[in-house]
């Protein structure tokens, strides 16, 4: 019985930052930060981009102002 409830092999997840081979995170390249955008316009979470605590920040800063400058939408609060 234990071996018909083994847990999946974990894959190792590829970051977006990473794939994309970003060094300096700009509020003007709008195509990579939608990248860590979900659906309904929040910024991903740490553990589902896949970066490190500074890079998570420069992203998030760079979304910040992106939004700012209306680049990127907001998050939609309708449901």
């Amino acid at each position: 019985m234990a071996s018909s409830q083994r847990k999946p092999v974990n894959k190792k997840k590829i970051a977006p930052a990473k794939s994309v081979r970003i060094g300096h995170i700009d509020y003007k390249d709008t195509a990579t930060l939608r990248k860590f955008i979900s659906e309904r316009g929040k910024i991903r979470a740490r553990r589902v981009t896949g970066l490190s605590v500074q890079e998570q920040r420069k992203v998030a800063i760079a979304v910040k102002n992106a939004r700012e400058l209306a680049l990127l939408p907001y998050a939609s609060t309708a449901r």
